[in-house]
C-alpha cells in the first residue's frame, strides 16, 4: 500500500510538471500535445481540490471541543470525548475523533491492558524514576508538549518543569510538532537554568527521535521516558498543563500568537513567582528553585 502511495505521489508530480509545458494557444491541439509528451489528457485538465474554508473552521472547532473534554475529563476516551461533541450537536462518527486525537497527540490517561509487558522498541528508553527521590533541584527535568487553541487555528506548546521545584525552567510555543520545536526549547533551558542529571518524556515520536537523543547525549543528560501507557510517569508535567488550560487559555480569546505567546509568558512568569505549592511549604516555585542553590554556596 505505501508503495503504491509513493508512485501516485511521484506520477501526480510528473504530471502537474507536464502541465506547464502544455499551452492552448501555439497551433498544435491539447490532444496532440499530450500525445507527443507522452501524457494522460485528463491529467491537464486535473486541479488540486483546495480546502473548503467551511471544513477548515469546523476542524480547528472540534478540535478545540476535543482538547476542552480532554483536559475537564482526561480519562476520557474517543468513545466518551464522541458522546459529548454529538450531545454538543455535532454529526461526527468515532474515526473522525480518533484521527483528530491523533494529530493533537492525545489520548486517554487510564491503565490499560498488557502494562507488565516491555516495549522492546530500540528507540524506547527505560523509565528511570520509580521510587527515585529527588532531593534538588536540575536532579530531574520533564518536558511534553499540549495543543493550544486559538479563536482561529491553533498552536502547540512545549514545557519543562523542574521536578524538586515546580518551577517551569523552559517553555516554546510553535505551530507544529516538529522534533526542531522540542530541541531549541532542551537548548534554552540549558542555557538559562544548566544541565539536568535526568529528563523525562512520553514515548512520543519527537523524543524517541535521533536528534533529540543525540541532543542529550551531547549534553550528558540520561534520558527518561514514561512506561507505556503509564499516564502517571510524567503526571507533574501534564498537571500544570491543565492548570494553564483552565485558568488561563479557556477564558480567553487569543486572536494572533503573539497575543497567546504573551500570555503564556506572563502566566509561567505568574506561576514561578507569586503561586505557593502545598507540596513545597507554601513556598514558590522561584524560592524553592534558587533557595537550593543559595544554601549550597
Amino acid at each position: 500500500m505505501i508503495f503504491f502511495r509513493i508512485a501516485f505521489a511521484k506520477l501526480e508530480k510528473s504530471c502537474l510538471n507536464c502541465q506547464t509545458l502544455i499551452q492552448k494557444d501555439n497551433g498544435l491541439s491539447v490532444r496532440r500535445q499530450c500525445e507527443l509528451l507522452g501524457i494522460n489528457r485528463s491529467s491537464v485538465y486535473y486541479k488540486p481540490a483546495v480546502p473548503d474554508e467551511a471544513c477548515r473552521l469546523l476542524k480547528d472547532e472540534l478540535m478545540k471541543r476535543i482538547d476542552y473534554w480532554h483536559t475537564k475529563c482526561p480519562y476520557f476516551g474517543s468513545r466518551k470525548i464522541l458522546d459529548k461533541l454529538r450531545k454538543e450537536g455535532y454529526g461526527i462518527g468515532r474515526k473522525k475523533v480518533r484521527r483528530l486525537m491523533c494529530e493533537m497527540g492525545i489520548t486517554a490517561i487510564y491503565p490499560k491492558i498488557n502494562l507488565s509487558k516491555r516495549n522492546f522498541k530500540e528507540a524506547v528508553v527505560p523509565y528511570l524514576l520509580r521510587n527515585y527521590k529527588v532531593n534538588f533541584p536540575n536532579q530531574v527535568w520533564s518536558i511534553d508538549i499540549t495543543y493550544i487553541p486559538m479563536r482561529r487555528g491553533h498552536m502547540y506548546l512545549t514545557a519543562i518543569i523542574d521536578w524538586y521545584s515546580r518551577k517551569i525552567v523552559g517553555h516554546h510555543l510553535s505551530d507544529t510538532l516538529d522534533t526542531r520545536e522540542i530541541l531549541y526549547a532542551v537548548r534554552e533551558s540549558v542555557a538559562n537554568h544548566g544541565i539536568p542529571s535526568i529528563l523525562n518524556s512520553d514515548q512520543g515520536s519527537q523524543f524517541t527521535s535521533d536528534d533529540y537523543k543525540k541532543l542529550l547525549q551531547e549534553y550528558g543528560i540520561r534520558q527518561s521516558m514514561d512506561g507505556k501507557s503509564r499516564w502517571a510517569d510524567n503526571i507533574i508535567i501534564e498537571r500544570w498543563f491543565r492548570s494553564l488550560k483552565t485558568e488561563a487559555i479557556y477564558p480567553n480569546e487569543y486572536t494572533s500568537p503573539r497575543e497567546l505567546r504573551q500570555l503564556i509568558n506572563g502566566y509561567v512568569r505568574d506561576y514561578n513567582t507569586i503561586r505557593s505549592h502545598k507540596s513545597l511549604d507554601y513556598k514558590v516555585p522561584n524560592e524553592v528553585y534558587y533557595g537550593a542553590f543559595a544554601n549550597i554556596a
